[in-house]
């Protein structure tokens, strides 16, 4: 993928997996940002058939589904002759998406002998917190529904050298995780900001109206 000369250069997306046992297992930016995002968002409002005056209330922060589709190549690595690509592709890039999936294997491990000697109640395990990384104003805690891995070329080794990742993502809000965890905060933080935001546009758009009816007035 190529951009035109002079073009600004863009900052780049990214999708980080927090875990204080391994920080590097999943810290992927994006080689080329996605052409395209896909943001579905439902009020998360009071059941159909309330009292009456109810219809305007809301529980809490709407429910939000971002999607879109991550392309990788490693053309420009393999011509560097790059050794860790050479010698395994893209492989370790498309671990670090599907780790973010994975419980721990030490955990995994760890449980199964404490619960073969009777010694603890085995509890779901907890996935990595995603965060999506897309500009300063959009940093959001996540969680990956699904994605689906498309490879398109392969070396040598089988290992894939190019591909597509489409990615399903659900916002998570404090209500998820709760106010005082740090995806939590994260979270409130994006709901601030985007107030603001909204703020900044109401005071433009008063200022148009108010231009446009002066000019009705006029004439």
């Amino acid at each position: 993928m190529t951009t035109f000369p002079g073009s600004p250069k863009t900052a780049r997306g990214a999708l980080i997996g927090l875990d204080l046992v391994n920080p590097l297992a999943s810290v992927i930016v994006f080689q080329y940002n996605p052409d395209e995002v896909t943001r579905t968002v439902t009020a998360n409002a009071s059941s159909e058939g309330g009292s009456p005056g109810e219809q305007l209330r809301l529980k809490g922060p709407p429910s939000e589904s971002i999607s879109f589709t991550v392309e990788v190549d490693a053309v420009d690595q393999l011509e560097r002759g790059d050794a860790l690509t050479v010698s395994l592709g893209l492989t370790p890039v498309l671990a670090s998406f599907e780790l973010l999936l994975y419980p721990k294997s030490p955990v995994v491990i760890a449980n199964s002998l404490l619960a073969a000697a009777g010694l603890v109640e085995v509890v779901p395990m907890e996935a990595p917190l995603a965060v999506l990384v897309w500009g300063p104003q959009r940093v959001l805690p996540v969680r990956l529904n699904s994605f689906t891995i498309t490879e398109e070329a392969f070396d040598p080794g089988l290992n894939p050298i190019r591909a597509k990742v489409g990615l399903d993502l659900k916002v998570l809000t404090y209500e998820d995780l709760g106010l005082a965890s740090a995806g939590g905060a994260l979270f409130l933080a994006h709901q601030i900001t985007k107030e603001a935001m909204a703020t900044i546009n109401s005071a433009a758009s008063l200022g148009d109206f108010s231009a446009s009816a002066s000019l009705g007035i006029g004439g």
